[in-house]
């Protein structure tokens, strides 16, 4: 599913949601950074019956090592969603891809 979502990216076929739009301006991360993030990430959660459609969470390193959650709808959508994106606390991560 990694590799679908890569493709999607690579050829502008993702959207933000209203919320992650919010979430990247308040905690300052780019668009080069989440694609940097995508582009290394690998998928860390699976939520097949999220209340709003299936949807994962990745976690990628920008190229400024800079570690990065991104959460976005499968891939079988025409378009995928960004739901949300942030930095991940160390303190509720183990290596950032497993939740304390």
């Amino acid at each position: 599913m990694i590799a679908e979502l890569r493709v999607k990216f690579s050829l502008n076929e993702f959207e933000f949601s209203k919320h992650a739009v919010d979430r990247t301006i308040l905690r300052e991360i780019s668009i080069r950074e989440i694609r940097d993030a995508l582009h290394t990430g690998e998928i860390i959660e699976d939520y097949p019956d999220d209340k709003y459609g299936p949807s994962c969470l990745i976690y990628g390193v920008t190229r400024q090592n800079r570690p990065i959650h991104i959460q976005c709808s499968y891939p079988s959508q025409p378009i995928v969603k960004v739901i949300t994106v942030y930095q991940p606390d160390p303190a509720q991560w183990i290596d950032y891809s497993v939740q304390r």
